[in-house]
């Protein structure tokens, strides 16, 4: 029998890393050789354990799972990424692929499906959750600027328009008008709005 795929699990609740192990465990082909709760922890992590997959949640502290996707494609190529997210959203889907993942598949996802997604990726095939993959090409692209995301992303921390341009290092002028432009891309009607709508759909 040919070598196990190795598997680290990142996800910053430690009761869903364990029953993640539990499950993926049961497989003959796979071994949990790493578990981490924070996605600052993962590339060192990948590099000791010698994973050949990583599966990441996206909204983890010191790093997001799209961050950490694409730290690793830059930094251990080798290694694949396997988004596994209670937030199924369309723009975390797009924003996850560009990053390098190779797959995306939500929590519920049933575990005899979820192990042959982990093969699938190891084997270097794209796996997507069809019904987000569906709603991602209803949805369209991210229409939103990195300055507006940026500007955006302070906003969701609520504050005057003169404290997010100090945490943003621009005018407030400008300020004012990326977020008109994310008010008018975002339908929405104020800047608070607009930031809530963004982070929902996944943009941020």
């Amino acid at each position: 029998m040919s070598e196990p795929i190795r598997l680290l699990l990142a996800d910053d609740q430690a009761l869903v890393r364990g029953a993640l192990a539990a499950l993926l465990g049961l497989e003959r082909d796979l071994e949990v050789v790493a578990e981490v709760g924070r996605g600052d922890e993962v590339l060192d992590a990948a590099r000791r354990s010698g994973a050949d997959v990583c599966l990441l949640d996206i909204e983890m502290p010191g790093a997001t799972g799209i961050e950490v996707a694409a730290q690793l494609r830059q930094e251990l190529p080798s290694c694949r990424v396997l988004v596994v997210t209670t937030f199924g959203r369309p723009g975390y889907l797009r924003r996850a692929l560009e990053a390098g993942a190779s797959g995306f598949v939500v929590k519920d996802t049933p575990a005899r499906a979820l192990a042959e997604a982990v093969r699938r990726v190891h084997a270097g095939l794209r796996v997507v959750d069809p019904a987000l993959a569906a709603e991602s090409l209803v949805e369209g692209a991210n229409p939103l600027t990195e300055r507006e995301r940026e500007v955006l992303r302070v906003a969701l921390e609520g504050g005057t328009v003169a404290a997010i341009a100090g945490r943003v290092h621009l005018s407030a002028g400008t300020v004012r008008n990326h977020l008109s432009a994310a008010i008018g891309k975002t339908g929405t009607a104020t800047r608070a709005e607009a930031a809530r709508v963004a982070h929902e759909r996944g943009w941020l």
